[in-house]
């Protein structure tokens, strides 16, 4: 997968968050909305100008965005 394909960060859009390439979605919103607990299905009926692809580009890139992260303590 490589996210960059679907995911993009501009300063003009959405203050520079990371969105759904072609959308004004931020990443944060799909994972927050997935963490939630609704489905992939879910997600495509009420945003139907993303695909599956963009979804799981989503997730891919916040695997990338903490996978050199540390952590001291989780409470």
């Amino acid at each position: 997968m490589v996210w960059q394909e679907y995911i993009s960060s501009d300063p003009a859009v959405m203050y520079g968050k990371p969105v759904i390439k072609g959308t004004r979605i931020p990443v944060d919103l799909i994972l927050e909305k997935l963490g939630s607990g609704e489905t992939t299905s879910d997600l495509l009926l009420a945003y139907p100008n993303i695909s599956m692809e963009a979804i799981s580009a989503c997730l891919y890139f916040a695997s990338e965005s903490i996978k050199n992260e540390l952590f001291s303590t989780v409470s």
